[in-house]
């Protein structure tokens, strides 16, 4: 694993499994009641452009349970002085840097000019720490990635974007299913071509895509900075809602799931996601210990 957490595609198939194995260690640590400070002494800043609940409450605990302490900082990179200044000033006084920003630009940035580790907690291009959850998540219903298919339906964001890094490196069919001029960023589908193959695909045909799916998941049609635009992909997405409907075209015993926060009514109905089959309090849970094995491994 190289020094910072910046994206899924950096890591092998061999480290993100050891993530999520280690991620499972702390979680029964946890729930055993075993303390655990290997990071006793240390201070992480956490810097927060944007609005946040499970993000910011699993690292801030994250920190805490592992025995460091995490400094807050609500800012907007760039502004009153430059990044690199930032980062500079940072490491001199902590021992890692997470960083939940608009730009990606300014992630990575950070992480050139700083010299302790730095970790993507969300920028406009990926969210390799929700994927590791949901993957976390996944892996604990359905036992392992091999030969899984999961259907995203939604638009091909930044959450998408850390799937098709994920499911990469995996034995397991990813599949978008979106509005026709919502599909991921060119470099995004290059990657995927590139290293996925053909189990990486991208349509706009919802029962076919969604066909034989052991997970379907969705997020929110307006991402934040998307505001705008929110009447627009309303009636653009509306045919792609997670209902029981589109639920049906998927495998019986089929799991839904969902980055939160979710827009009830919008991109899913509450029939779904308080359904059996929604896990998606596994995987806001599973931020908290995954986020914890990042830093373990980068700072323990």
């Amino acid at each position: 694993m190289t020094n910072d957490f910046l994206s899924l595609a950096d890591l092998s198939a061999d480290e993100i499994i050891g993530l999520i194995d280690l991620a499972d260690e702390l979680k029964r640590k946890r729930d055993d009641g075993i303390a655990y400070r290997p990071l006793e002494g240390k201070t992480i800043a956490l810097i927060f452009e944007k609005p946040s609940l499970r993000t910011r409450v699993t690292f801030e605990i994250g920190i805490f349970q592992l025995g460091g302490y995490g400094i807050f900082y609500h800012t907007r990179l760039g502004e009153r002085e430059s990044v690199p200044d930032v980062a500079r000033n940072l490491e001199r006084w902590n021992d890692g840097i997470v960083a939940r920003t608009h730009s990606h630009a300014s992630l990575l940035a950070l992480a050139d000019n700083a010299s302790v580790p730095v970790i993507n907690a969300l920028t406009d291009k990926e969210h390799p720490c929700q994927i590791l959850a949901d993957a976390q998540a996944l892996r604990m219903h359905k036992g392992g990635f091999d030969g899984l298919k999961l259907a995203f339906v939604g638009d091909g964001n930044n959450v998408f974007a850390s799937w098709v890094h994920f499911a990469a490196r995996m034995p397991m069919q990813l599949t978008l299913v979106c509005p026709e001029g919502y599909e991921p960023c060119p470099e995004v589908v290059e990657f995927a071509k590139k290293q996925g193959g053909g189990r990486i695909q991208i349509t706009h045909d919802i029962e076919s895509g969604v066909a034989g799916a052991d997970a379907v998941y969705t997020d929110v049609w307006a991402s934040m900075g998307q505001e705008a635009e929110t009447a627009k992909r309303e009636k653009v997405f509306a045919p792609y809602q997670v209902n029981d409907r589109l639920m049906s075209f998927a495998k019986k015993d089929a799991l839904f799931m969902h980055c939160l926060p979710a827009h009830r009514g919008s991109e899913v109905t509450d029939s779904v996601i308080d359904s059996p089959r929604s896990i998606v309090f596994d995987e806001a849970e599973n931020r908290l210990h995954v986020q914890k094995a990042v830093m373990l491994t980068l700072m323990g």
